[in-house]
């Protein structure tokens, strides 16, 4: 559900937009008390079971079908993960449009264009892949959203039980996953707009966890002899002379100097299709369930400033002196335009 590669969803709900009572209304002293311990107990509870949420993604084997829906577009894709001793492997198939799939060891990344006949080897960038969409320690996740048990359903034949995390402020969007009741692995997620409407969700239609064998992990696309092999041109880099300011709870996990690839042209053959690149600069914010890349590259003719919205997906480009911004969050407008408006380039 992020435009850098990852399909993964988080969520928005503001549980008083659908009619939902935090705490019991208590009239009497003794009554505040008694919710605020229940409170704190229901919230504990919860961190825990995100906690568990968190791991099993981790931890089990798994394989399965899950579809991703934003407003009238849906996509299909495969799972395929296994831990064998020291090694978490793992096999994204996208199961519409055209073929791709992505096998990682690990932190290493593999990704098969048949099309192309192209093999494109990277480091991985981020951990919150569907279903481990969740890359914080949840008690620090509580201090940036209310958490609420919000009952049993059933999603891939399996029954679940619903968490919501409410945000507690306007500058990102509220997450309501389900996780399957027996191994706490995540089942679906939904993300919600200010209204309480759905904008995007993912879930699997099908999962069988435990007895995966090994061999699912492996490439389909075994023999890549006459493949073109890409390494990906990322190295961590220092952009401190950038000087931005995140909504509260969002802190810095990377920047980086990476080689992005414009598309070539349709129809093209592949040894006349290779697309230009160009260097970018990009800086990554995460608050452990959303993420706001900054990316910054030099020159801006020929481009129009301007705003778009795909799904919980909100993007601003503009020009800044000499260089070109992009800001790209799944966090509401506000909050990139927040982030857009603090960006200033020290001089050294």
């Amino acid at each position: 559900m992020h435009l850098t590669g990852r399909l993964y969803g988080v969520l928005c709900l503001l549980a008083t937009l659908l009619g939902f009572s935090l705490t019991p209304s208590a009239q009497a002293a003794d009554g505040v008390s008694t919710t605020a311990a229940s409170e704190a107990t229901t919230s504990s509870a919860l961190l825990v079971q995100l906690q568990k949420m968190q791991s099993a993604a981790q931890r089990l084997n798994y394989s399965g079908s899950f579809v991703y829906q934003q407003a009238a577009q849906m996509r299909s894709s495969r799972v395929t993960h296994v831990v064998a001793g020291k090694s978490e492997l793992e096999k994204l198939e996208l199961l519409d449009g055209k073929p791709r799939e992505f096998v990682r060891d690990n932190e290493d990344v593999a990704s098969y264009d048949p099309d192309q006949r192209i093999v494109r080897r990277e480091k991985r960038v981020t951990r919150d892949t569907f279903p481990a969409i969740v890359d914080a320690r949840p008690e620090d996740l509580a201090r940036f959203y209310r958490l609420q048990s919000d009952g049993d359903e059933r999603v891939a034949g399996r029954s679940c039980q619903a968490i919501v995390l409410a945000p507690r402020d306007k500058l990102r969007y509220g997450y309501r996953f389900c996780a399957d009741q027996a191994t706490g692995l995540l089942l679906r997620a939904q993300t919600l707009d200010g209204r309480g409407e759905v904008i995007e969700q993912i879930a699997f239609t099908q999962i069988d966890i435990g007895g995966i064998d090994r061999a699912r992990v492996n490439p389909t696309y075994k023999d890549t002899r006459g493949w073109r092999i890409e390494k990906a041109a990322l190295v961590p880099a220092d952009l401190s002379a950038w000087q931005i300011t995140p909504p509260p709870g969002f802190r810095k996990i990377q920047q980086v100097r990476r080689v992005i690839s414009d598309s070539g042209e349709a129809g093209a053959a592949p040894a006349q299709n290779r697309p230009a690149e160009r260097e970018v600069s990009q800086i990554v914010f995460s608050d452990g369930l959303a993420a706001i890349s900054v990316f910054i590259e030099p020159g801006s003719q020929g481009r129009e400033e301007g705003t778009i919205q795909q799904g919980a997906m909100n993007i601003l480009g503009r020009r800044q002196g000499d260089y070109w911004l992009t800001v790209v969050g799944e966090v509401p407008a506000a909050a990139i335009r927040q982030v857009a408006n603090s960006i200033e380039l020290k001089s050294k």
